[in-house]
């Protein structure tokens, strides 16, 4: 199983990114799916997750109203549509997806997609 990110570059503040991640190796329509990232020196941070319905949950609250996760099914991706991107935002952007329901823990990772946002 792999999930493998994209999409991710140097922007400037104010600019947009979307980011995806293509999930292999097997289907993913049936679990929940989600984004975290990791900046320098911080711990990891949930950013949001959605649930094969297409429900989302949103995590830190510096991003709500600017970033909106989403996803295809027929694709196996899972998307996140940033906006209005601050220096703040700037990280290692990773997807996961859980194995055993949506209260599961996360069992698959990526290797994550670097964004930086310059001021």
């Amino acid at each position: 199983v792999q999930l493998v990110e994209s999409g991710g570059g140097l922007v400037q503040a104010g600019d947009s990114l979307r980011l995806s991640c293509a999930a292999s190796g097997r289907t993913f329509n049936r679990n929940t799916l989600g984004w975290f990232r990791q900046a320098p020196g911080k711990e990891r941070e949930f950013v949001a997750s959605i649930s094969w319905s297409g429900s989302a949950t949103n995590g830190v609250d510096s991003v709500k109203g600017r970033f909106t996760i989403s996803r295809d099914n027929a694709k196996n991706t899972v998307f996140l549509q940033m906006n209005s991107l601050k220096p703040e935002d700037t990280a290692v952007y990773c997807c996961a997806a859980k194995l055993n329901g949506p209260y599961g823990p996360w069992t698959y990772w990526g290797q994550g997609t670097q964004v930086t946002v310059s001021s």
